[in-house]
């Protein structure tokens, strides 16, 4: 199928059963020792992982642990069964969720019905927008379907307007704790559009503002009354957020806006703002909708215009590539509806995806509260997520969809001739950083890994205003990526072939 570009601008076989390897079966030593070369070596060997974690200075737990699956020997391991935040990390044992329950090639729909006929173009009855859990819909999309409603030769409609998004549990944000304003944490349902962001941009010429709130994309900019912006004289918070007369109601302070400028901001009313959209692009097309009316009971009609997603292996990559919250936790949402029904909370749907985790892949150790990692109550072990990437699933299916991690010099400099190939997803929340994949050696042979840093007790002192921007965060994050870069170099010289 042929790949959307607007969408990455916008981003800027296993069968029944899944075997649990030996490899990770053992208890593991509790830390790393101090390799011993091997007859005729001449490989430095004098710096051990202990050094390296030591020299990095990071505060709080740090954990790892690396096997061989070409031999299926465990190399190295410290606080295996340390319980720690995955950040997005979880994002890869949700992908294998998804892939387990739902297959790389499922499809989302999401579709335009009708509750009566249509007569000489006039629809004698309802027109319901239904959203059927596609995580990447966008407002081309939308467009897209709104052409193929035209086609039909509807006119008119003379019923109301209804949308739907109750294939998928609403929550009102993925994580209580992150600030009301941040992008990457928005509203989930079963209808999202533009990853349920709202364009919020700002222009000031003579003193005056100018502010629009729109569904923008490359082809249009339809502006949107369900989300509101006002911009108030105080030093802070910078934005506020309030549900008010069924829209979302935001201030910002002015002094943080300088001249100009835009972001993305979370929409809390999902259905309603895919509703306004389409009712905007029907309009282009000439039909005339009356006010989106958000329903929580799907009414029955026939299907008028559908449109589907790209196949999930390519939601996957997306997600895991781009690391998008929203995605992980629709899709985690669906393989849950697809596994054992509708469930009734995210954190529910996220407490099913770590039975699975433990009646499947065999984890002891890992309980999740959501599908994206963004909540930092979330544990795992690196034991535990080292035995899933050692599956059959995750090497056949998962390993494709990860991206490349170049390798890095002491300056994070990337090295392009170092010869340590590796995939992996990478995680970070305020002073927690992860990283877990695979590494192929330069003889061939294959590592698994996973690496988890966190100083918990220093993330849970931040207040709210502090969480978006941490004093000292960069740095801490920083050294703990350069300490990942030295674990994964120093496995890829002492335990090559």
């Amino acid at each position: 199928m042929t790949r959307h570009f607007d969408r990455r601008l916008f981003l800027a076989g296993l069968t029944a059963s899944v075997a649990v390897p030996a490899i990770v079966a053992a208890q593991p030593p509790a830390t790393s020792k101090r390799p011993e070369a091997r007859p005729g070596s001449t490989k430095p060997l004098s710096v051990t992982a202990e050094e390296m974690i030591a020299e990095a200075g990071l505060s709080g737990e740090a954990a790892f642990h690396v096997a061989d699956l070409s031999q299926t020997q465990l190399l190295e391991a410290r606080n295996p069964t340390l319980p720690l935040p995955p950040a997005s990390v979880a994002k890869a044992l949700t992908a294998l969720y998804a892939l387990d329950v739902l297959g790389a090639e499922h499809r989302f729909a999401t579709q335009v019905t009708a509750t009566g006929p249509i007569e000489d173009g006039v629809l004698k009855g309802d027109l319901i927008l239904q959203g059927g859990g596609d995580p990447t819909l966008q407002t081309n999309d939308l467009a897209e379907l709104a052409a193929a409603v035209k086609a039909t030769g509807l006119r008119a409609v003379e019923g109301h307007f209804y949308v739907w998004g109750g294939a998928l549990p609403y929550a009102q944000v993925i994580d209580v704790l992150q600030p009301p304003h941040v992008g990457y944490n928005p509203s989930v349902s079963g209808l999202a559009l533009n990853f349920n962001r709202v364009h919020f941009e700002w222009r000031r010429d003579g003193g005056r503002w100018g502010v629009t709130m729109d569904a923008r994309s490359d082809k249009y900019r339809p502006e949107v009354a369900m989300a509101r912006m006002r911009i108030v004289d105080r030093s802070g918070p910078v934005y506020t957020y309030a549900d008010e007369g069924g829209r979302d109601d935001w201030t910002v302070a002015q002094g943080a806006l300088g001249n100009g400028g835009s972001r993305w901001l979370p929409v809390r009313k999902p259905e309603l703002y895919a509703g306004e959209v389409f009712q905007t692009l029907m309009r282009s097309y000439g039909i005339v909708l009356e006010t989106p009316r958000v329903t929580q009971v799907l009414p029955q009609g026939r299907v008028v215009a559908e449109r589907e997603s790209e196949p999930m292996r390519y939601i996957l990559r997306d997600m895991l590539l781009y690391s998008t919250n929203i995605t992980a936790e629709m899709v985690g949402l669906a393989a849950t509806a697809g596994l054992s029904g509708r469930a009734a909370t995210l954190e529910a749907s996220a407490r099913r995806m770590s039975d699975w985790a433990r009646e499947r892949l065999g984890l002891t150790d890992t309980d999740f509260v959501d599908h994206s990692g963004l909540g930092d109550r979330s544990r795992t072990t690196v034991e535990d997520l080292v035995r899933a990437l050692s599956t059959p699933l995750a090497r056949a299916e998962l390993r494709p969809l990860l991206k490349t991690i170049d390798m890095r010099n002491r300056d994070y400099k990337v090295m392009p001739d170092h010869p340590l190939d590796v995939v992996a997803k990478t995680g970070t929340l305020n002073f927690v950083s992860t990283l877990a994949g695979y590494a192929e050696m330069p003889d061939g042979r294959d590592m698994a890994f996973a690496i988890l840093t966190a100083d918990i007790p220093r993330r849970d002192a931040l207040s709210e205003a502090e969480r978006e921007r941490p004093a000292g965060g960069r740095a801490w994050a920083r050294r703990s990526r350069l300490l990942q870069q030295a674990l994964l170099q120093r496995w890829g010289v002492i335990h090559a072939g």
